[in-house]
Parts: structure tokens; C-alpha cells; sequence
């Protein structure tokens, strides 16, 4: 396998920028928090001089009464969707039945972190199987060879997280099955 040196790099800077990150916070605890959502106004992603800007909700507005997260776009949308504060459509057809598969797959080939436990029920709640099936993933057990390198490229679970789901820089949100530990048996001969 080819290891991008990008990947290698940005990988390494997530790990750096996260530790001085919590350093600064534990050293300045009475930092002020920037505010969770800018104002379209201010995101820098809309003109603020389009007029029809004053048509649109402000994020705050309508993401602030959503249950909070520690990452990504602050939401934790799971809960959102379990509490009923929100229910997604898996199409324009309302009348449409959202399949969900309540099914988990535990990705062993993690390397030294802890095991990953796939969970469809969260994903199926929100999107059809074909979003993420036969394009990204394989249906086949064993039939998908990627790592961390990849997802943080956008590949993978890389399409969505860190984008429009939680962000990848809290590894045990993902990594959350522990892996037994070795035992090593004295030689009985």
C-alpha cells in the first residue's frame, strides 16, 4: 500500500493541533468561547450583501434548541433524531419508509487502537443503503481495505465525517470497543 505523504502530514498535524489545543484550554480556562454558529452575515461562506440573505435562518437560531455536541457543527444529531426534534426524509417523497438496518459490524484490523463498532441503526436512520453501498463500502465482509490515511483523504467514512457528520478528530467516538487484552501463557514443557 502507497502512503500519501499529504495524508501522513495532515495526520500528524490533527494529532499536534489537538494536544496544543487542550494544553491552551487547561493553561487559560477562562478563555471566551467564540460564539457556536456565526451569523450568515459573518461565516464567511454568503455574500452579506445579498439582500435575500435576511430570508435565510441564522444557524444559531436554528440549531440552538438542538442537543449539544463537543465537535464538528456542535449538534449531536443522533440525539436530535432519538429525542424527535428532527425527522429526515430519505427522499423529496414524504410518504417514503426509511429501512433501517439495526445491524452492527465490529472492524477488527484497527491496528493499536481499540476496535471500531460500525453501527448501521444511526446511519440507516438518516440515509438509504445505496449512499453508502456498493460505491464506498462493499456489502461483502472483509471486502474493504482502508485506514485512517483514507478516511482523513475523504475516502470512506471520510465522504461525511469531519464534513456534514461528527469530526474525526474524537478517535473514540469511532475507536470504542476496547480489545482484549494478551495473554501470554508460561512455555509448559
Amino acid at each position: 500500500m502507497t502512503i500519501q505523504r499529504s495524508a501522513v502530514v495532515r495526520l500528524i498535524a490533527l494529532c499536534v493541533g489537538l494536544c496544543i489545543v487542550q494544553v491552551i484550554w487547561a493553561a487559560q480556562p477562562n478563555i471566551k468561547a467564540a460564539p457556536l454558529w456565526l451569523p450568515l452575515t459573518r461565516d464567511e461562506l454568503h455574500d452579506p450583501a445579498m439582500t435575500e440573505l435576511k430570508l435565510l435562518q441564522n444557524p444559531g437560531e436554528a440549531l440552538s434548541i438542538l442537543p449539544r455536541d463537543g465537535s464538528g457543527n456542535q449538534v449531536n444529531w443522533v440525539k436530535a433524531l432519538e429525542k424527535g426534534y428532527i425527522r429526515p426524509h430519505v427522499n423529496l417523497r414524504s410518504n417514503t419508509n426509511i429501512k433501517v438496518l439495526d445491524l452492527d459490524v465490529l472492524l477488527r484490523n484497527t491496528g493499536e487502537m481499540d476496535m471500531v463498532l460500525f453501527p448501521h441503526k444511526q446511519h440507516t436512520e438518516w440515509l438509504a443503503c445505496s449512499n453508502c453501498h456498493e460505491e464506498i463500502f462493499k456489502s461483502k465482509a472483509g471486502a474493504n481495505k482502508f485506514g485512517m490515511f483514507e478516511i482523513l483523504n475523504g475516502e470512506y467514512c471520510g465522504r461525511c465525517h469531519s464534513s456534514v457528520a461528527f469530526s474525526l478528530t474524537e478517535c473514540k467516538r469511532c475507536h470504542n470497543v476496547p480489545r482484549p487484552p494478551i495473554v501470554i501463557s508460561p512455555d509448559t514443557r
